[in-house]
């Protein structure tokens, strides 16, 4: 597995049930990373991995549709389960069900970026 990816995941795990985050928003905690990079590597976590990749969506609140199966439905069952609402739209309240992040101690202690650029 790749570091950045390794990165990635060790991020997104800190995600609590309940919460989503943007691609974006993960990307701009990481050091040279992009929003894309965040869902090539999201899209790459292994199976036997607990990774809560479905707690990352797009920018509009939207689950991003996938290439392979009923990953964008899974998605969306997976954030059902855990409170996450969506409107009539299918787009997810970023206001209310947002992740702020971790603490900037936490970001910092693990060598991600305490403020973006």
């Amino acid at each position: 597995m790749r570091s950045l990816y390794r990165e990635i995941y060790r991020l997104v795990s800190q995600i609590p049930a309940g919460r989503v985050a943007t691609y974006g928003q993960i990307a701009s905690m990481m050091p040279r990373c992009s929003a894309r990079q965040v869902g090539y590597a999201l899209a790459a976590t292994p199976d036997d991995v607990n990774i809560p990749w479905q707690r990352v969506i797009n920018s509009r609140g939207e689950v991003s549709a996938r290439s392979s199966g009923d990953g964008e439905s899974r998605q969306k069952r997976l954030l059902l389960a855990e409170g996450v609402l969506f409107d009539r739209r299918g787009r997810v309240d970023l206001e209310r069900c947002g992740w702020e992040g971790p603490a900037w101690e936490w970001l910092e202690k693990n060598g991600y970026r305490v403020y973006p650029d």
